[in-house]
């Protein structure tokens, strides 16, 4: 299996990677793709099957999850999500790296995996700055705030675990994190990448 054309970023929510991830996909366009996840829950309005996920049913991805068709799966407020084989080779067929943005389940499942991916974590500068994060989202009841909080501290446990990941970025400010997640993908990524052929 493609060895370094996987790259997953994983952070507790609120964290600020999917920003980070946005200025990377936004700088880097034609470098970097973005796998469609397959998940169980209806579709929101304005999200398209394939462009947004691949909707699907509890059934039907738990035969594919069986079959050995999927690298990784998760379950949020009683949906299964997850990542197929096919999506990710179809970025890596494009002659792209292929970007997840995932959680520590997902990637403690990739690791068992062929894949071998660049694995990066982002992390707030502390739980406290990431409960204001949060509680300034306003989208949390009080009940579903604690929890992620709970969640948030197991994710920087394994995050900062030294071995787990190849680069940690602590979000303290956007533009510095940025740079610093910038360096890396030149140093590595893409270095990597552009001396494999692509």
């Amino acid at each position: 299996m493609a060895h370094h054309k996987l790259l997953v970023f994983c952070g507790p929510s609120g964290s600020g990677k999917s920003t980070l991830v946005g200025k990377m996909m936004q700088e880097f366009p034609e470098k970097f793709g973005f796998s469609v996840s397959h998940t169980t829950r209806k579709p929101r309005p304005g999200e398209f099957e394939g462009e947004h996920y691949f909707f699907t049913t509890k059934e039907e991805i738990q035969k594919s999850v069986a079959d050995g068709n999927f690298i990784e799966t998760a379950v949020f407020s009683g949906n299964i999500y997850g990542t197929s084989k096919s999506a990710v080779e179809s970025v890596i067929n494009s002659g792209r790296v292929c970007v997840l943005d995932i959680d520590v389940q997902g990637v403690k499942q990739i690791k068992t995996t062929s894949f071998k991916p660049w694995y990066i974590f982002v992390s707030p500068p502390s739980l406290h700055e990431l409960e204001v994060r949060l509680r300034g989202r306003n989208t949390e009841t009080e009940e579903s705030l604690r929890e992620r909080l709970r969640i948030a501290g197991e994710e920087l446990k394994y995050g900062e675990t030294p071995g787990n990941f190849d680069l940690n970025i602590v979000n303290n400010d956007l533009n510095e994190a940025y740079s610093i997640l910038r360096k890396f993908l030149l140093d590595r990524v893409l270095d990597n990448h552009l001396t494999n052929g692509n």
